[in-house]
């Protein structure tokens, strides 16, 4: 073993930013185990940390250059060896990290598993067939279909760090998935920076109802969850396999961003209010009982009062079961930049908490209307005597939980069903069907 080997041979890899990243880093995870490093649980058990930035909006590049100053001066102090700094910030702003932060050994933007396998060990004889390690629970899984992103929005630096789209051939897809259900895996979750383009570069169509049907029939996995669906040019063909196929959720996540058509025009999306009610009419009379959770920025430089009270005015009719708000974050060299700033973080906050008051009763109402049902409920977790798990109309990490008191054992990763007692804005409340 050379002697770079053993002073990189225990790594740890901090994880931030979205369910991508995640993936990413579970796939460079599964590269460094099969080149024997070890996988050390904490920053405290390396020899190396390695941190996966995100770059997204001004929280996360924050968080990021929080995390890897943290990790700097652990370096210095002689706590760890080697630094090295990957993902989309160090993909967008290497130079400008590197002339900053001097102690982070090596810098790699996105996907360079091998550069990396390169620096840390240059005699090493690497291979990149390693599987990845999954760093999720057991039961689920993340799935990214494709790279990067062909799409124009205004506001968006996504192609500026990921590149243009690119799709994971099918069977490459197939077969990962029957390798993670083999290993336990029961949900898995689609992601992709724009999942309703998969195929457009590899079969010059879209293509995510062939792959739908294909893990349907052949991945084994007992829920599939659709995120990250674009709704310009909707591929209206999934919505029969959402309503037939029993292991895909009838389940949708749409980021609609804003209603009003003149935000709309000016974020560059490529629809209008008008079509975005027609589309999610046409989505709920295919799929009567479709789920469908939406992002939404507030506070973009052209957003007017009357804008905003056009969004707020669409959420209230549209009742949609899961909402998350963004406020704006201006991103340099993307198309809204020249639009400037203007509207003040405290108004954007305000803007941010009318609507989350807005869709807390929505989902309180919806949530009362499943008292005295039973639903079926993945186990997350046990916690303080109870356990935690969630319901086919909920992603992991962002949607509702489901609490459940149970006296007998139930084991994590299985499927329960729960008679409904009580409901709370985002949570339900109930015990195991007799």
């Amino acid at each position: 073993m050379t002697e770079q080997m053993e002073s990189t041979r225990r790594v740890h890899i901090v994880t931030l930013g979205c369910s991508k990243n995640t993936v990413d880093s579970e796939t460079l995870a599964g590269h460094l185990a099969a080149n024997s490093f070890e996988l050390a649980g904490s920053v405290d058990d390396a020899d190396t940390v390695i941190i996966n930035t995100c770059g997204f909006i001004d929280a996360a590049k924050e968080e990021s250059v929080n995390t890897i100053l943290e990790a700097a001066r652990l370096k210095q102090s002689g706590g760890i060896d080697t630094l090295v700094v990957a993902g989309c910030l160090s993909e967008r702003y290497g130079d400008e990290l590197r002339a900053e932060i001097p102690e982070v050994d090596h810098f790699f933007g996105t996907e360079q598993y091998e550069a990396i396998l390169k620096a840390l060990s240059p005699n090493l004889k690497y291979s990149l067939l390693g599987e990845r390690i999954t760093s999720t629970p057991r039961h689920m899984a993340y799935m990214k279909i494709s790279e990067g992103c062909d799409r124009p929005c205004s506001f968006c630096a996504i192609p500026l760090m990921r590149g243009g789209h690119r799709s994971t051939p099918i069977e490459d897809i197939v077969r990962q998935a029957q390798l993670l259900v083999s290993q336990g895996v029961r949900e898995l979750v689609l992601v992709a920076q724009d999942l309703t383009d998969y195929g457009t570069d590899l079969y010059n169509r879209k293509a995510l109802a062939d792959l739908l049907r294909a893990l349907s029939d052949d991945s084994g996995a007992e829920w599939i969850r659709c995120m990250y669906a674009y709704p310009a040019k909707f591929p209206l063909d999934i919505l029969p396999l959402i309503r037939e196929r029993s292991n895909i959720c009838t389940y949708l996540d749409m980021p609609m961003q804003h209603a009003s058509t003149n935000v709309l025009k000016s974020m560059r999306r490529g629809i209008t209010r008008r079509t975005t009610e027609e589309l999610l009419d046409t989505i709920r009379q295919h799929v009567p009982d479709i789920v469908l959770r939406s992002t939404f920025i507030v506070g973009y430089p052209s957003e007017t009062e009357a804008d905003f009270d056009e969004l707020c005015e669409f959420l209230d009719k549209q009742r949609l079961d899961r909402v998350g708000v963004f406020t704006y974050s201006q991103e340099d060299n993307t198309y809204a930049a020249i639009l400037g700033d203007p509207i003040a973080a405290e108004e954007k906050e305000r803007r941010r908490t009318v609507v989350m008051d807005l869709q807390r009763g929505i989902s309180q109402e919806k949530n009362l209307a499943k008292v005295g049902s039973i639903q079926r409920v993945l186990v997350e977790e046990s916690v303080s005597g109870e356990y935690r798990g969630r319901t086919e109309a909920d992603a992991p990490e962002v949607d509702n939980d489901v609490w459940i008191r149970s006296e007998a054992t139930l084991n994590i990763g299985a499927f329960v069903d729960v008679v409904i007692e009580d409901a709370a804005e985002f949570d339900l409340f109930g015990v195991p069907k007799p």
